[in-house]
Formats: C-alpha cells, sequence, structure tokens
C-alpha cells in the first residue's frame, strides 16, 4: 500500500471516528481507555514520590519522571493495538498487503474514544435539564461532574455559566486539539496528546500538593494545546454567526480578553463563546476550599442563562465539524503534494 492509500485510510479512519462520536459519544457500559491511563498515572504518583524526595527539586524530578513512563506507556499502547490489528490483516489478507480492515476499524475505534465533542454536550445537557427542571440541587451535582471547582456555593446562574465554560475549554482539549493531533501524527500521536491532557488534569494544580510535582505536565499542556485552543478560538469566531450567535462580539471578546487566565490556552475559546453569547464569564471561583481571584472574560450585557448551555453546546458541535473537514481537507492535499 501506498504513502498516499495509507495517509487516505487514515483521513477515512478519523472522518468515521469523528462522525461516531458525535453521533453515538461514549457508550456508558465502556471502560474508557482515559481511566487506564487515569490509573496508571494514579500509580507512577505513588510510586514516584515514595523514590524522590520529598523537596521542591525532587518532585519536580519525579514530575518530569511521570511525564516521560505515562507518554511511553500510552505511546506503546497505542502503536502495539495498530501492529496487532496489522497482524489480524495480514493473517486475513496476506502478509505484505498493507493496513487494511482491521487497521482501519483500530484507527476509527481509537478516534471516537479521543474525541469528547457527543459526552461534552450529554453531560452538559443534563446541568440544563436540572436547571430547566428547578433543582439547584441536582444541577450543582450534575456541574461537579465536569469542572474541577466547587460547586457547593453555586447559584443557578454560577451552575450555568461553569457548564459554558466548560464546554468552550473542552471544545479545544476534548475535541479540537485532539483531531488535529490524530491529522498530524494518527491515533498514537493522539493519545499521546490525551495522556498529556490527563496528567494535567489529574496533577497540574498549583495546591500545595501538585505545586512542583505537577509542573512538568502543566507546561507540557500548554504546549501542546497552544496551537489548537486558537484554532479553537478562531473557528468559534467564523462559526458564531452561523448558528445565530454575535460574530462582531466574539471577535472583539476574543482580541480583547483571550489572555485573562493564569493558562495561556484556557480563556481563548471562553473569550470567543463569552463574546458570541454577549455574557461576561469567568472570575473568582472556589477550589478546594480556597477562593481563587480570576480575571473575568466578555461583559455583563446580560446573565448567563441556562439556555446558553444549549447555545454553546450548537457552538461547540459546529466548530468541531468545521476544523475536521479543514485538518482532513489539509492532510489529503500533503498526502498529494509527497506522493507526486
Amino acid at each position: 500500500m501506498s504513502l498516499f492509500e495509507h495517509i487516505n485510510l487514515t483521513t477515512a479512519a478519523i472522518l468515521c471516528g469523528g462522525g461516531l462520536d458525535l453521533l453515538v459519544g461514549d457508550p456508558h457500559w465502556f471502560y474508557h481507555p482515559v481511566r487506564l491511563i487515569g490509573l496508571l498515572i494514579t500509580g507512577l504518583e505513588k510510586g514516584l514520590r515514595a523514590v524522590f524526595p520529598k523537596t521542591k527539586r525532587g518532585e519536580r524530578a519525579g514530575g518530569v519522571c511521570l511525564v516521560i513512563l505515562t507518554l511511553a506507556a500510552t505511546g506503546g499502547l497505542a502503536f502495539l493495538f495498530l501492529k496487532l490489528a496489522d497482524l489480524a490483516d495480514a493473517a486475513l489478507f496476506g502478509a505484505g498487503k498493507g493496513p487494511g480492515v482491521f487497521h482501519f476499524l483500530a484507527e476509527t475505534v481509537a478516534g471516537c474514544t479521543l474525541l469528547a465533542a457527543r459526552s461534552l454536550h450529554d453531560e452538559s445537557t443534563r446541568v440544563l435539564k436540572a436547571l430547566e427542571g428547578g433543582s439547584l440541587e441536582d444541577a450543582r451535582k450534575a456541574v461537579s461532574m465536569i469542572v474541577g471547582r466547587d460547586t457547593e456555593r453555586l447559584t443557578a446562574e454560577g451552575v450555568a455559566k461553569a457548564a459554558v465554560e466548560t464546554v468552550a475549554e473542552n471544545t479545544s482539549d476534548g475535541v479540537i486539539a485532539p483531531l488535529f493531533y490524530l491529522a498530524v501524527g494518527g491515533p498514537v500521536l493522539g493519545w499521546l496528546y490525551k495522556a498529556v491532557n490527563t496528567m494535567d488534569s489529574m496533577v497540574g494544580y498549583k495546591n500545595d500538593r501538585y505545586q512542583y510535582f505537577g509542573t512538568a505536565a502543566a507546561k507540557l499542556d500548554d504546549a501542546v494545546n497552544f496551537l489548537p485552543s486558537r484554532i479553537a478560538g478562531l473557528g468559534m469566531v467564523l462559526c458564531s454567526k452561523w448558528v445565530g450567535l454575535n460574530r462582531k462580539g466574539a471577535w472583539k471578546i476574543f482580541c480583547r480578553d483571550r489572555r485573562n487566565h493564569a493558562s495561556p490556552n484556557s480563556a481563548q475559546t471562553e473569550a470567543a463563546m463569552a463574546g458570541a453569547l454577549g455574557v461576561q464569564l469567568a472570575g473568582d471561583a472556589w477550589y478546594f476550599g480556597k477562593l481563587v481571584k480570576k480575571k473575568t472574560i466578555g461583559d455583563p450585557i446580560r446573565e448567563v442563562q441556562p439556555s446558553d448551555i444549549r447555545l454553546a453546546n450548537r457552538l461547540m458541535y459546529s466548530v468541531s465539524l468545521l476544523i475536521m473537514v479543514i485538518l482532513l481537507i489539509i492532510r489529503t492535499f500533503v498526502a498529494l503534494f509527497f506522493c507526486r
């Protein structure tokens, strides 16, 4: 099989995997690979903390080892998964035939499990339904499943705002960035990205426990999300008018407030979302019982409403489809150029 045919096979698998995620998402009975990465990180952290001294330098060294070992294990298993598919193809169709049916299915499954558009929609919609049903406690519980902040103090508006912020941020982390790395390097690179993102979500906190141990994971996450977050933010600006939102407002707030966050990436999509909806996001929040002062993003033209969660998901879906199409077109043209 030629390089062009191989690239086209991967392109088709990404398209099918993305389509499956948009349509059905991850079944609740399915033990998601991210949970395995989480178990690996937990086990490695326990072992590394026992080995390295509990000093600033020791914890940072342990954090570097955590990153190296987690990436090695995740990349190795993803590579092995594809190789096993190749062996199945060889057994069925004969050696030397190149990637075939099982390889395509393996890449499709890998792509589908990497993307989180449908899961993000479903989880945030649970928050919306609880708010519309008038149960603030149920809404707080639902939003606690998708945010890292404390939720017991949140008002109804605060719950809706937290859900909108999560949809905005995870449009980049959970959809556009995995798509980007899938398009660039296939499932192995895609799963390496997911490992980095999972490490950051588990140890990338600036609290007493992870201030030094989580430094390497947090810095690497900032680096790998730098370009995808900006692609996602610009995509939101472009798509906002198509879903009935304010494109001029999205562009204005994106340009003005996309650096209003401690992370260099999180505010990129939050700013575009805030401007498109005409609301103010971010601001102070409680984490682990401590109030964290944060800059606001956007202008308080109106209060955040539960219905904004639905609009945020509509924008998330539209930008996901747009970026997927653009990335796959670029991937196809690159293949044509190098295979002439």
